[in-house]
């Protein structure tokens, strides 16, 4: 029996772009450029100016990224895609077990995180705060953590190249707009007051639990695309 739909339901791309916004990588960088706001005694319009170039750049990254990639994958035929399909969803559920793995002994053993010498770079550019250094920044954040916390998007961008159009369009740029949202949450809250080393001690607090929805996420998708790819579901 075929399931027929159009496209992936809207609820799952904003509860696979809310889970994925929960991500560790971007919202230590844009912390760590608060308190470097705080130590360089900026103003609040240039704090907001500057986390908005940020925030901005890693939006942008991540959404032309997906756009590419999205278009390339429209174009294999489908007994391609299928076969693609099925590799990913392989992937993606040995990156949901490690991330599963995370949450229940967080820091041993292999973990889909930023390599240290890239988070050595990314430290350094903290410091160097101008407009343009901000967007590179934002940037090569988006470009680094992407091979090991992309698989959600990686995931809704093989959904949506099912269907190739306006309204998958629409729905990749509102992925990126809920993906990049925890960013300007905390970003308000820290202009109206809140302290730098409460958000820290949150993020500290649950960053095992964001481990393991982001696993739960992984493995629930990769069962999608399987049933995508024998025939049990049918995108388009």
């Amino acid at each position: 029996m075929v399931v027929e739909a159009g496209l992936p339901a809207l609820g799952i791309v904003m509860a696979t772009a809310l889970v994925d916004s929960i991500n560790p990588c971007a919202i230590g960088v844009l912390l760590l450029l608060l308190s470097t706001f705080l130590i360089m005694r900026q103003t609040k319009r240039k704090m907001f100016i500057f986390g908005l170039a940020y925030i901005g750049a890693v939006f942008t990254t991540y959404l032309l990224a997906g756009l590419g990639l999205m278009t390339f994958l429209s174009q294999i035929p489908l007994v391609v895609a299928a076969y693609i399909s099925v590799a990913v969803a392989s992937v993606l559920t040995l990156a949901g077990l490690v991330e599963i793995k995370d949450f229940l002994w967080y820091g041993k053993g292999f973990s889909l995180s930023i390599a240290p010498s890239m988070a050595k770079k990314i430290s350094e550019y903290s410091t160097k705060i101008t407009f343009p250094s901000l967007l590179f920044l934002g940037a090569f954040v988006a470009a680094i953590e992407l091979p090991c916390t992309g698989g959600p998007y990686l995931a809704i961008i093989l959904l949506l190249s099912q269907h190739f159009d306006f309204t998958a369009f629409s729905l990749l740029v509102l992925y990126n707009l809920i993906f990049v949202l925890p960013l300007i949450v905390i970003l308000i809250i820290f202009l109206i007051g809140a302290r730098i080393t409460s958000i820290k001690i949150w993020k500290q607090k649950y960053r095992a639990h964001m481990r393991l929805f982001t696993g739960l996420l992984l493995i629930g998708l990769s069962w999608l695309l399987i049933l995508i790819a024998n025939g049990t579901i049918n995108f388009g």
